[in-house]
């Protein structure tokens, strides 16, 4: 749920708290194929006064974890995202976007709470959420409903790890800019950045117990928070006339601009573990709801940042705010501190959840006594996976505006649509069919934003390459 390098810090598929780690995927083999036959009878099955909690989270924590997987580091990417849209047009685009992501979260969500009704399951991951709804769907769906589990699965683990991919690029530019300043003759490639980082990733990426994980999360929030404020001082510090930047640029960049937004603010995947785990579930949607109060947050924040970045350094913005910080301040230099073992602490807890992900779909398939060999051997080969894309991959922006066109655009956009005109394919889309209509036009925006959004990248990195 979010983005955006997008630390969506835990965003993809979990949120670390005094819970543990809320996956998205609860077992769900229970599922009654016929119960769409059957759902008159038990419409009076209630998911919310079956779901048995032992640290339910009340409004404020729900709205704080929410927060805490949609804004990250995400945000240091809004200025460069502004560069290919103008002020005008990029602030307009944030608010629409804005309001379009918490739309199809909305989808997911209300989706995933009334097909737990039809197959009487107190709550739902995303995965399984797209599972229930094939499984009591219209029949030609339903023998598509366990291979559609499993799609999303691979999907949601490869979109973690795409994101993986771009905490590398920005821990090697971070820290590339440091030594250069430092050492101007050095010798040291973008290659020889990777591989230096390869041995701590492979060391932390094997640990397999989130205990000893979780408490770096609060670190890296910390050291995030004291980022972004060093960021907004030396953004507020020498602050141009409004009217340097454009309003508006080639309509060609816009593409970029969409896919960095929708990967800084997107977090699709933690909202239903966060509403699984709220005390009053039935307060998460609605208005005022946690996720319109929290992404209304979210939107406000982002524009600002956005805004004011692209402000102070217009096209010169880069990937993240603190790559365009002076080096020779110390301030600045902090920062750049900071951001690398933030970056560095949430890259160790998200490649978790993808790890979780790939071994349950996977273990069946391992004979028991080699389980622990087959981790650490899976663990090494996606770690260095992830690196390797890094060290082939040119400037961050570019790859931030690819992950976000390419994954982002079909889990936040297009599956949540695709959800909704499935589940109300039999009972109606109501006057006019507007709302086949709407979750149609949702479907097509998801896939321009796709297609366009892969092309421009592609194009941006061949470019630079």
């Amino acid at each position: 749920m979010s983005n955006s390098y997008n630390m969506k810090e835990f965003s993809s598929t979990a949120i670390i708290t005094e819970n543990g780690l809320y996956p998205s995927t609860i077992s769900i083999n229970t599922i009654n194929t016929k119960c769409k036959e059957n759902d008159l009878e038990m419409s009076d099955y209630d998911p919310f006064q079956n779901r048995k909690l032992e640290h339910p989270n009340s409004d404020m924590r729900s709205f704080a974890n929410l927060l805490k997987s949609s804004l990250g580091s995400g945000i240091l990417a809004m200025p460069a995202a502004f560069k290919n849209a103008g002020t005008i047009v990029g602030i307009i685009g944030t608010i629409i976007l804005g309001y379009i992501c918490t739309h199809c979260v909305y989808l997911l969500v209300k989706t995933s709470q009334e097909v737990s009704k039809v197959t009487r399951v107190p709550s739902l991951g995303y995965a399984e959420t797209v599972e229930a709804v094939f499984a009591t769907g219209p029949h030609q769906l339903r023998k598509a409903s366990r291979a559609s589990r499993i799609f999303i699965d691979w999907a949601m683990a490869f979109t973690i790890l795409g994101a993986c991919a771009v905490y590398v690029i920005l821990l090697v530019e971070s820290v590339e800019q440091i030594v250069d300043y430092y050492a101007e003759d050095n010798k040291i490639s973008k290659t020889m950045y990777c591989l230096i980082f390869l041995v701590p990733i492979l060391i932390f990426t094997q640990i397999k117990n989130l205990k000893y994980l979780a408490p770096f999360s609060g670190f890296a929030n910390v050291l995030l928070v004291l980022t972004f404020l060093i960021c907004l001082y030396y953004i507020c510090l020498d602050f141009p006339p409004i009217d340097q930047r454009p309003m508006a640029v080639d309509i060609g960049r816009l593409p970029l601009f969409i896919g960095t937004v929708i990967f800084a603010m997107e977090g699709i995947g933690v909202v239903l573990p966060v509403e699984n785990t709220m005390a009053k579930p039935q307060h998460f949607l609605g208005c005022p709801g946690v996720l319109n109060i929290t992404m209304s947050v979210v939107v406000l924040l982002y524009m600002i940042m956005g805004f004011l970045g692209y402000v102070r350094y217009g096209d010169e913005a880069m990937g993240s705010i603190t790559l365009n910080l002076p080096t020779k301040d110390a301030p600045a230099l902090v920062a750049k501190v900071f951001i690398i073992f933030a970056i560095f602490f949430t890259y160790t807890l998200q490649f978790y959840v993808p790890m979780e992900i790939v071994w349950r779909n996977t273990k069946d398939h391992v004979s028991q006594k080699y389980h622990n060999l087959a981790q650490g051997i899976m663990r090494a080969v996606f770690a260095i996976l992830t690196v390797v894309a890094a060290a082939t991959l040119p400037r961050l922006e570019q790859v931030i505006g690819l992950e976000g066109a390419f994954f982002y655009s079909f889990l936040g956009l297009i599956a949540p649509s695709l959800l909704d005109v499935i589940l109300n394919w039999e009972k109606g889309f109501g006057k006019y069919n507007w709302v086949l209509v709407k979750d149609v036009f949702l479907i097509i925006f998801g896939a321009f934003v796709l297609v366009a959004g892969v092309t421009q990248s592609i194009r941006e990195i061949i470019d630079k390459m």
